[in-house]
């Protein structure tokens, strides 16, 4: 992890981390602006390979009871084996989401790739666009969303590259019970250039409360990216993730 990424991942957890002042015991408790949690995530391995895996993450909502609500999230994956890093990857993300109807909402999002070992040294990708609420109750929400950007490519050895992008995203959130949760979501990224060149993410994780603010989450990732920097390097990358959250 580079000292960079580290500062970014620090600087981002730290926001997460600032507490919200009421204003006095004379006065109505406030409606909770801001929500989010911290994770973690370790093993180790010992015996004829040795091996260590960790992840740290957070996520940040801010949401003041208006129409706009504006979401942080970051997560760094890392595992060693025998003193050699096999896995360095971090993803940063920031979206801000104004609600246009009761389904409908225009939104601006902001995503960070960083993975060493597919030879990307950065991919960035702002973009805005529209989307709409296939189901919005209390237990479930299902949303569709598409737009259009610019993204950022930097493998090493090329000079970085340029391209207009098309999106389109798709996320789920459903309440099984009181205490367990299933997300899921899936999104895609095209090249204007070369729509060949695609950047799909998929995601599901099941959570589920041990205490009023810690929870388990279980997650697996699978990221496939359609032309890589050499033909020596897969298209896609997978990870199974446990990790323990702290909410606040």
């Amino acid at each position: 992890m580079s000292m960079r990424d580290l500062v970014m991942l620090l600087t981002f957890s730290l926001i997460a981390s600032a507490p919200a002042f009421s204003q006095g015991p004379t006065q109505p408790a406030p409606q909770k602006v801001y929500s989010g949690n911290l994770s973690a995530g370790f093993a180790l391995t010992g015996g004829n390979t040795d091996t260590a895996t960790y992840n740290l993450g957070f996520e940040l909502a801010r949401d003041p009871g208006t129409n706009n609500i504006v979401k942080l999230s970051g997560l760094y994956l890392r595992s060693d084996k025998d003193s050699e890093t096999i896995t360095d990857r971090l993803r940063l993300a920031f979206r801000d989401e104004f609600t246009i109807s009761d389904r409908t909402f225009i939104y601006g999002d902001f995503h960070y790739l960083r993975s060493p070992f597919r030879q990307i040294s950065y991919l960035i990708n702002p973009q805005g666009g529209i989307g709409y609420k296939l189901l919005s109750t209390d237990r479930a929400t299902l949303a569709l969303d598409g737009g259009g950007g610019v993204a950022w490519e930097k493998n090493p050895g090329f000079d970085a590259n340029t391209s207009g992008t098309l999106n389109a995203g798709q996320s789920l959130s459903l309440k099984l019970s009181g205490n367990a949760t299933l997300t899921q979501t899936l999104t895609g990224l095209w090249k204007t250039e070369n729509f060949s060149d695609t950047l799909y993410h998929f995601g599901i994780a099941l959570s589920t409360s041990i205490t009023s603010r810690a929870e388990l989450k279980v997650e697996f990732m699978d990221d496939y990216k359609n032309v890589t920097p050499a033909p020596e390097i897969k298209k896609n990358d997978t990870a199974f993730i446990t990790s323990f959250l702290f909410k606040f």
